[in-house]
């Protein structure tokens, strides 16, 4: 695994240093790394979209069928017994922040192409018969030497009286959100310079299939050193995993997670973006739905915390399962 991913990485830099565009994809536990050049990528095994750059047309129209999305819920006792155990660690001061996912089984008369086809996202990427994601968060822009990453912390549902100020005072939220930005401020210090929290703590609106929903997220800062495109691999392999699906401190919470999840993340929460030749922008991979022997699987979860509540996160979980299709 690590010889692979060595490669990827320095394949990264070199080809940044030649300023010739890639896309690249990172699954969470690094094992399935992928880099390829623009000019090489099938368009048929791969589609993208970041930030309006995409190898396909785009589609403008409404998708025409009524859309049927049905989950079987996370068994509650499966759920309860890994937030007890992230709970506990947390207590024992092992971790401060740990990001709990679990796969929701989900029957849907869409398929994965129209999924990607038909949502509203940031970020988007298929890999054919595989995997969809649509995902709103940035992990990293680098432009012109600046390099920010935008970590999403705080999920609330629009139709809530007072939602807004709901999620921006409460309680867990704030200390989950201060966390991430902290560890982010961190990470970026790693490659750059001049690190600032320019933003913090805006909302953002993310419509769904089913409802609206709320996202608090920052804006962290930084200079990168000039000559930084012929680092491009060695810059992301620093920031990875991303913390805001990961947890703090990083390496000790990433043990926790796997004893508490016991199943393969795979892409999901990895990230994937697209080098222009110039300038870099990444997202995360959350909003995922896999494709297992004919089935498909919704992955989600969120932030947990010494403030967080059993029932809240649970639903928290649920809540993410839906398509950006309205």
């Amino acid at each position: 695994m690590m010889k692979n991913y060595s490669t990827i990485i320095n394949k990264m830099n070199e080809l940044g240093a030649k300023s010739i565009p890639f896309l690249f994809i990172f699954d969470f536990e690094l094992k399935k790394p992928i880099v390829i050049p623009m000019k090489d990528i099938d368009n048929e095994a791969i589609k993208y979209f970041v930030n309006g750059q995409s190898n396909h047309s785009i589609v403008s129209k409404k998708i025409e069928k009524k859309i049927s999305l049905k989950q079987e819920e996370v068994d509650f006792l499966r759920y309860e017994r890994a937030f007890h155990l992230v709970m506990s660690n947390i207590n024992a001061g092992n971790s401060y922040l740990l990001n709990l996912t679990f796969p929701t089984k989900i029957e849907t008369n869409l398929s994965l192409e129209e999924i990607y086809t038909y949502s509203s996202a940031r970020y988007k990427l298929l890999l054919k018969n595989e995997f969809v994601c649509f995902s709103p968060e940035i992990f990293v822009q680098i432009c012109d030497g600046k390099i920010a990453s935008f970590p999403m912390k705080g999920t609330i549902d629009a139709s809530i009286p007072d939602a807004c100020n709901l999620l921006l005072n409460n309680k867990k939220e704030l200390a989950e959100h201060i966390t991430i930005v902290d560890l982010i401020r961190n990470d970026l210090s790693m490659v750059a310079k001049d690190v600032i929290v320019e933003k913090f703590r805006y909302v953002e609106e993310i419509r769904t299939n089913r409802k609206t929903l709320l996202q608090a997220s920052s804006k962290i800062s930084g200079r990168l050193d000039a000559g930084y495109k012929s680092n491009l691999g060695s810059i992301i392999a620093r920031l990875l995993p991303a913390g805001s699906i990961s947890g703090a401190p990083k390496k000790k919470t990433v043990e926790i997670i796997k004893e508490a999840e016991a199943y393969n993340r795979g892409y999901y929460t990895g990230i994937f973006g697209v080098f222009d030749g110039k300038n870099l922008d990444s997202g995360v991979m959350i909003r995922f739905i896999e494709q297992i022997d004919g089935e498909k699987f919704f992955k989600s979860g969120g932030g947990i915390t010494s403030f967080s509540e059993l029932d809240y996160e649970y639903n928290e979980l649920k809540d993410k399962v839906y398509v950006p299709i309205v």
